[in-house]
């Protein structure tokens, strides 16, 4: 099959805007809990009715402070309440929000607040008002700390602004208008603006809320959102609960809260990207080993996917029932109540998560549903859902929405969800829009006769060595990554001989190895060339070469000293590695693998 479509279970908006989705759920259920904020080791509900006012009087103070129709607005924070409330403010003052990755350089910075022209940027603290304050251009008369109460100080600020002004703004957005310019951090080049508007992501949403009720609309359902909602993914989950009155609240401490958070919150599902998964998955099997249990886990993981994949065929057999049942005691539950004991499913996106983990967690009890997309699609374009699920895939079109399979394996996009183009880059757009109003995804996939898409790799990252053999590298990386020991690896090998790759280790889980195999003191660095890790790797490529053909398994690899990080700028915000850095970074490395 080379297209498939799916009717919109939400028509295209003809009119209204974001803030709508606000104001009339404070309207209709003005006592309903939407959001709730930290509160020490707890959380503060907060009311649809409460929620609104604030965003009201924090959007009378943008305008107090000069912010027009159309003026766009930075935000350069962490996943948390106030992002959320800045947001749909932003929107209610009829401007438009430029999020920022906390991350970011100053370089970026820089390049982001003059591309876009953003006339204010609201940072998250003191140290980050310092960075940026060094790049600030003349157009940005304003600068904003989250920290310093910067809700109260806007609510004081527009203390004079009327209701009238405010709705004055708010009725002048159509489904037209600009709602968000996100900078894609891309794998390479500079970054290029997307620009959403509040029709892409009213489609989006609405269509995602209808086509997920079970999640979205789930009585008594929440979600925690600890992925940034600087990115799409995020953003779009942070406005889908609000569309649907789901329970939100934010972690903006991933590495140092999320299994506090998630006990005391107890979403009913999460969204993440592979990654999360993988290191779940990778932790729960290292500390297995480290107690002795390394085989019974092994064993469950095993049972897991056999059961997973039995559904698929038929149902599990009573034999396979009872060895289920047995290891749902002693380690599904462990790793149901380590995300916080009532999560039932989970969205996956950003990358691809593999077959073998969504098998696991989907035998585990907790279904990964697992979703395709772009910032240029609104987030997701695909998505598997509890009533049309196929492991491996990345679901279906999102209704409204069509896939169709170019001659080049290239996947091309159509629908309401697709941006309206790249800000003040005609260049680009006539390059990412084909004649007929396509958008080109980069991505290579296939669609089966059911309309499920199965995402092959990146058509620019397909590696063609010397021999004419093309090779898409996700085959094989998402293969090596399963190894409790592997952190991240990049596949190299253009033009070449044979195929090689670069590997990096998990901090956290080298240190379990390093005291099972008696190398205390041990470092990385001492460690690349260390006959008993490189047997380790070795295994783990063995493994990842059993998914390809022999002119595409991996000959050669190395051990880097490091790892992949956001801070190291080997990884964009989604964990994605930008190869572009990375094979810059690393050249003399990959020329020693090919000499």
């Amino acid at each position: 099959m080379s297209e498939y479509f799916i009717p919109a279970l939400e028509p295209k908006a003809t009119q209204g805007n974001l803030t709508n989705l606000v104001a009339e759920r404070a309207w209709f259920e003005p006592e309903r809990i939407l959001v709730s904020r930290p509160l020490g080791d707890g959380w503060q509900p907060v009311s649809a009715r409460e929620f609104e006012a604030e965003i009201r009087a924090t959007a009378k103070g943008l305008i107090a402070s000069g912010i027009g129709l159309g003026d766009r607005v930075a935000i350069m924070a962490r996943t948390r309440y106030e992002w959320t409330v800045l947001d749909f403010a932003i929107w209610f003052a009829g401007a438009v929000t430029v999020p920022i990755y906390e991350t970011s350089s100053p370089e970026q910075v820089d390049w982001i607040l003059s591309d876009s022209a953003s006339v204010a940027i609201i940072v998250e603290t003191p140290q980050l008002r310092e960075t940026v304050t060094p790049v600030l251009n003349s157009n940005v008369k304003n600068c904003w700390v989250i920290t310093e109460n910067v809700l109260a100080q806007l609510a004081y600020l527009g203390r004079d602004v009327s209701d009238q002004e405010i709705d004055n703004r708010r009725n002048a957005l159509t489904p037209d208008s600009l709602a968000t310019l996100i900078y894609t951090s891309g794998t390479t080049g500079k970054p290029k603006g997307v620009s959403l508007t509040h029709g892409n992501f009213l489609s989006e949403c609405g269509n995602v809320v209808m086509g997920a009720a079970d999640l979205f609309m789930k009585a008594g359902g929440s979600t925690l959102l600890f992925l940034p909602v600087a990115h799409v993914f995020g953003r779009m989950v942070q406005i889908g609960a609000i569309r649907a009155g789901l329970h939100l609240a934010h972690c903006p401490d991933p590495v140092g809260r999320l299994p506090i958070d998630l006990a005391s919150f107890k979403p009913t599902f999460v969204l993440a990207v592979p990654r999360i998964f993988e290191k779940v998955y990778n932790g729960a099997e290292a500390k297995a080993d480290a107690a002795g249990k390394g085989a019974i886990f092994r064993k469950a993981a095993a049972i897991a996917v056999e059961y997973s994949k039995s559904l698929d065929n038929g149902g599990p057999s009573l034999t396979l029932k009872l060895k289920h049942g047995l290891f749902d005691k002693l380690v599904y539950s462990k790793i149901r109540h380590g995300l916080g004991g009532r999560v039932e499913a989970a969205i996956s996106g950003g990358a691809p998560l593999g077959e073998r983990l969504g098998h696991f967690y989907r035998g585990a009890g907790v279904r990964v549903l697992e979703g395709y997309g772009l910032t240029e699609t609104t987030a997701g374009a695909t998505l598997n859902l509890s009533t049309a699920h196929k492991v491996g895939s990345v679901g279906k079109p999102i209704p409204g929405t069509t896939i169709k399979i170019a001659e080049d394996g290239e996947v091309l996009l159509k629908g309401p969800i697709v941006m309206r183009g790249y800000w003040q880059n005609d260049a680009a757009n006539k390059e990412v829009f084909t004649e007929d109003g396509y958008f080109r995804s980069g991505d290579l996939g296939k669609l089966d006769e059911e309309g499920f898409l199965y995402i092959v790799g990146r058509k620019k990252e397909l590696i063609v060595t010397s021999g004419g053999k093309n090779v898409a590298p996700a085959v094989l990386e998402d293969r090596l990554r399963a190894h409790p020991l592997v952190s991240q690896c990049i596949v190299v090998g253009d033009n070449q001989p044979y195929i090689a790759a670069l590997v990096t280790i998990d901090p956290d889980a080298l240190k379990g190895w390093i005291t099972a195999n008696k190398k205390d003191g041990a470092t990385l660095a001492e460690l690349t060339n260390d006959p008993d890790l490189i047997a380790v790797i070795q295994t783990a490529v063995d493994e990842a070469n059993k998914a390809v053909s022999r002119a595409e398994s991996i000959r050669k690899f190395t051990i880097l000293p490091v790892d992949f990080t956001i801070a190291g700028g080997h990884l964009t915000a989604k964990l994605s590695v930008k190869r572009h850095v990375v094979h810059k970074e690393f050249a003399a490395e990959i020329a020693e693998l090919f000499g």
